[in-house]
């Protein structure tokens, strides 16, 4: 169990790297961000994904979000509205794809500016039933002190990865590390995906595609579930 500094700063990366990077809506738009307008661009809608947590982390902090854990009305109401927000989403995303055929895809565009993805990551990391599935439950955890089976929560393969690193909650260090991992997620994948897409031509079109499947997708999931859960 980790319990030095360097220890918990670096379980929080770990932490924070092992949330962010599992494919899902955020990772989307990010991807869609960065091959259609740039690493500038994809870096800012992963930051506004970021701000969300941090919003929803001074939210436990001020003991809001047990409101919404004892109101499950309220809860299905932001599934079933961050579903809608993701198949919204996921058309704009076609149209791009569908836009990115006709031109170029080594061509940056601006349609925009550099706050549309901000703001597009930012309402839906809002509304996104994992982000406040997290901080409801593990979120608040890690302001308490106690210990958190840190890659058990990764999503997919958290179950195989349980007990290989747990850490003690509580500590700042681990919330900063936290906070630090997901910077390195949200610099190096834009820049992963723009050095790919400086070798591949059809990357544009093919990631934007993916975006809109991706989005659809857990849209479709998330108005099923949150209409499930208001009838």
């Amino acid at each position: 169990m980790a319990a030095s500094p360097v220890a918990s700063l670096g379980a929080g990366v770990l932490f924070g790297l092992a949330l962010a990077a599992p494919p899902g809506p955020m990772n989307a738009v990010i991807a869609e961000e960065s091959v259609l307008r740039g690493w500038l661009a994809g870096f800012t809608a992963g930051l506004g994904a970021m701000t969300a947590d941090a919003c929803f982390f001074a939210l436990a902090l001020a003991g809001v979000v047990t409101v919404v854990q004892n109101a499950p009305t309220l809860r299905a109401a932001m599934i079933l509205a961050g579903g809608g927000l993701m198949l919204y989403f996921a058309v704009g995303a076609a149209t791009s794809a569908q836009a990115a055929l006709s031109v170029d895809s080594r061509t940056e565009t601006t349609d925009g500016g550099m706050g549309r993805g901000f703001r597009k990551a930012f309402v839906l990391a809002l509304t996104n039933p994992y982000q406040i599935a997290f901080w409801l439950t593990v979120g608040v955890g890690l302001l308490e002190p106690g210990t958190v089976d840190i890659l058990e929560k990764t999503p997919y393969i958290g179950a195989e990865l349980a007990g290989l690193v747990v850490v003690r909650t509580g500590s700042p260090l681990l919330l900063a590390g936290l906070f630090g991992g997901i910077v390195c997620w949200i610099v190096g994948f834009p820049a992963a995906l723009r050095a790919a897409g400086r070798r591949v031509d059809r990357l544009t079109p093919l990631v934007a595609g993916g975006s809109a499947v991706v989005l659809a997708g857990f849209g479709l999931l998330f108005v099923a579930d949150g209409l499930g859960a208001l009838l």
